[in-house]
Formats: structure tokens, sequence, C-alpha cells
């Protein structure tokens, strides 16, 4: 099951990328677009980089608020697509996020919304400190649940009170971040029904 899931996502993300929106908005109840601009309030700068920007609405929201944003991401159909709603518009390129073509200290945010597992890359998160100003955040915003199954799988996953087990999960999805040097945070978010969480990881002095 775990790699017909991982091979169906990867398909969606490329050569099904045309359906990419209906499933999206099938499985979120109608929700999905709603969730990613929860993470708009907690950027900060005006140089903004967005890892795997998908279809591209996240982005056009980013250039119609005014903020310098640029945009990679690695699959070829997601770059078309991103090109055509965002009406040639915007700062595309495609490429990886463990090697990120940006000089050191270009951007005062990156943000990431329901990225695949290439986010707790230790190449990926060195090259996104890199990439950061000093002070500069790392947004990821990782996964969204409905509020009434988040607490019956946190504790069928720990074994723990909801409150223990929120802290032992939090715990354990700041590991690759604070190893990459990141000042981190984990924010569980209320949105509607649904409950969001986020991680905001501040690149350190050092």
């Amino acid at each position: 099951m775990k790699a017909f899931l991982k091979y169906f996502f990867y398909a969606l993300y490329h050569q099904f990328a045309f359906l990419y929106d209906f499933v999206a908005a099938a499985v979120s109840f109608n929700r999905w677009k709603d969730w990613t601009r929860e993470i708009l309030p907690l950027i900060e700068g005006t140089r903004i980089l967005e890892l795997g920007f998908g279809p591209g609405h996240l982005h056009r929201l980013l250039r119609r608020d005014g903020w310098f944003a640029v945009g990679i991401d690695e699959s070829p159909q997601m770059t078309r697509l991103a090109r055509r709603n965002t009406k040639g518009r915007a700062n595309l390129t495609r490429g990886l996020a463990q090697y990120l073509p940006f000089q050191s200290e270009s951007f005062d945010t990156i943000i990431s919304t329901f990225p695949s597992e290439y986010i707790f890359d230790p190449r990926a998160l060195a090259e996104a400190r890199r990439c950061l100003m000093v002070r500069g955040r790392l947004i990821v915003l990782l996964a969204a649940m409905p509020k009434s199954r988040t607490l019956k799988w946190l504790y069928k996953v720990t074994g723990k009170s909801p409150s223990e087990a929120e802290e032992i999960v939090k715990k354990k999805l700041k590991e690759p971040f604070v190893k990459a040097n990141f000042e981190t945070e984990i924010i569980i978010r209320d949105a509607q029904s649904s409950r969001l969480v986020i991680i905001i990881a501040t690149r350190a002095n050092s």
C-alpha cells in the first residue's frame, strides 16, 4: 500500500498533473486552497521562495499581494500548468530543493505547502538555510487533518493522552530542522473543521 500511494502521488504530480486540482479539492472537501492561504500571515520580509509551487495558485496570490516571489518545482508538467495559471507572470523555474540555483541569503522567507518527504532531507534543509537571510523563515504547511480524527490518530500512534501525544509528534517533527540549525516551532492551527500542522523554522544567527 505504501508503495502504491507513493506511485499514485508521483503520477498525480507528473503525468496526471491535470487532475491535481480535482483530486486535491475532493480529498479536502474543497478546503485545500483555503488551507494554503493560512500561511500567508506568517510570511516575513518581501523576497519569497516557494518550494514545490504545484499548480501555482498560492504563487499567484503572492505576486498579487506585492511580494517578490520566486518558485521552484521539479515537475515539468506542474511547471507548465503553473505558468498557465499565473498567465506567465510569475518567476518559475525547474529544479530540486536539494540543489537550489540561488545565491546565499537571497530570501526572507521560504514556503512549502503539503510537500513530500524531500522537506526532511538534510540536503534540502541545508540549501534552504543557505538561501535564507539571517533570521529568515522556512514555513512548511505539512498536513491538514479533520479535528474529529486528529486526536484519535495521535492516541492510536503514540498510546498517550492527546496533550502528551501532540508533544511527542511535535518533538519528532522538529528533529530534522533542529539538526539543520534552525530554531523550530510547530504550530497546530485550527482552520474551520480541520487542524493544520505548520512548521516554522528560523535560520539561527550562527
